[in-house]
């Protein structure tokens, strides 16, 4: 079972933290003349959960509000002498800096400016290289069953639409060329391996608790060091909002449904059909956290509930193999005489022809009088039953029978076996407001994943493994 937990305390007079999961927004008050205004209070409130952040511009007219939480804003500026200023539907992305410069029209302060633009997503503030994916959009993505069996919705799959970045189904990833320098960051913490180049599917997070996730390529700032050339997958997760708010899903693809193979036939004139039931399904729930009569959340506490849960039971096929059939087994190996047509390759040391693929018995070897050893040949090439090992006749045992004709030497065994996974993926985030200055969050995550690594050859050594 894989747990991820993690508690983060925000508080926004700290500019220094560790791979943050949050975003920035700054820029520039100044009138209409061009002149910086300084002293000037900013607001930035978030019409979802209420909440607020707050600054005051510096002597040449900045303003920087840091470590917000990813979402829609509405940026208010009010200072005397001049008309206030509201912006709404500022975007706060994910570990990207945001520029939003006011412009302060001289007027009374009834009198205001709402401006309903979106805020600039030209980067100037910094030469970082990154895409920013929103997680309804990554739900949307064609990602369901991906390559391979056992294969949940995996996020990290739009990549392939960023430039210079490669993955693949079993989660090989590579950027700008780099094979091992990248780094998976949910909710401000490391969640890869650092010395693999794969990312498993039983530590990534579901594709249904994600807000937004940015891959940051080229010139990260130094709190995101330690990946080179290669690139940082920054998730942050869903929170809940003032309303109340849910969703059920499920994605399935079941041998019902499917057509047949072509060109083949089961035996009634019907095409053969791959057995395959997969299931990707759950549901999420958020709001604030409401408990009648005894404590209302509104503006202050939220939640974010997601369980996903992923079935897999299907039949693998992995083509036609050769396994020893009862002769064999008994020790009759005279059919490999036949194969090669009694093929001479030359003469032993007392003179005599040397069959290809003929048997020699260990226990019958003489010197002769050059003092060289000579070996008889097992008669017809057929080991006497009381000569086989009994470990050997253990292990024997257990080898698969042919199931194409019990008579055939090769391409006697059509492989195939039965694959069964159960993933889960609940977890649940709680956001706190205290204040303008302070918002604490919380993220538990627990992964448990329970599946058969039969492969359909050794029958008996078929086991299942919960990790």
């Amino acid at each position: 079972m894989k747990i991820r937990l993690t508690l983060g305390a925000f508080l926004l007079a700290c500019t220094v933290f560790g791979q943050s999961n949050r975003g920035t927004l700054t820029g520039t008050i100044s009138d209409s003349a061009g002149a910086v205004v300084p002293g000037v209070p900013v607001v930035l409130s978030d019409l979802a959960t209420g909440a607020k952040f707050e600054t005051v511009s510096t002597g040449t007219g900045n303003y920087s509000l840091v470590q917000l939480p990813v979402g829609t804003y509405t940026l208010t500026v009010e200072k005397a002498g001049f008309s206030k200023y509201e912006q709404t539907n500022v975007q706060v992305e994910l570990a990207v800096t945001t520029r939003v410069d006011v412009v302060l029209k001289v007027g009374s302060a009834t009198e205001s400016v709402t401006i309903t633009a979106e805020s600039s997503q030209l980067k100037t503030e910094s030469a970082e290289q990154s895409m920013t994916v929103a997680g309804n959009q990554i739900a949307e993505l064609p990602i369901n069953f991906g390559i391979g069996a056992g294969a949940i919705r995996n996020p990290l799959s739009f990549i392939q639409m960023t430039p210079g970045a490669y993955f693949n189904g079993w989660n090989n990833i590579s950027i700008n060329g780099g094979s091992a320098n990248f780094k998976v960051v949910f909710e401000g913490q490391q969640s890869d391996d650092p010395y693999s180049t794969q990312v498993s599917d039983e530590i990534q997070p579901s594709v249904e608790a994600i807000e937004q996730f940015t891959l940051q390529t080229t010139n990260m700032s130094a709190e995101f060091g330690g990946v080179g050339n290669g690139g940082i997958y920054n998730f942050t997760s869903k929170s809940g909002t003032n309303q109340f708010h849910g969703s059920a899903y499920s994605y399935i693809e079941n041998t019902a449904l499917n057509a047949g193979i072509p060109f083949t036939n089961d035996g009634t004139g019907h095409h053969q059909n791959v057995v395959k039931h997969l299931a990707d399904y759950g549901g999420t729930i958020g709001g604030p956290v409401w408990i009648p009569k005894v404590y209302n959340g509104r503006n202050k506490t939220f939640f974010f509930f997601n369980l996903e849960r992923y079935r897999d039971r299907e039949a693998l096929y992995n083509g036609i193999f050769t396994v020893p059939n009862a002769e064999y087994l008994a020790g009759n190996l005279s059919n490999n005489l036949l194969v090669t047509g009694n093929r001479n390759l030359g003469t032993d040391f007392a003179g005599r022809a040397i069959i290809q693929n003929s048997i020699y018995d260990p226990a019958s070897a003489v010197v002769n009088a050059n003092g060289q050893r000579v070996l008889q040949v097992f008669p017809n090439n057929i080991i006497p039953t009381s000569r086989i090992d009994p470990v050997s006749a253990k292990i024997e045992a257990l080898f698969p029978k042919p199931n194409i004709g019990n008579d055939l030497y090769v391409n006697n065994f059509a492989e195939s076996g039965d694959f069964y996974k159960l993933q889960q993926i609940p977890s649940i985030k709680v956001d706190q407001t205290i204040g303008s200055k302070f918002k604490m969050s919380a993220f538990y995550e627990a992964e448990d994943t329970t599946k058969s690594n039969g492969c359909g050859y050794f029958g008996t050594t078929t086991n299942w493994r919960k990790i």
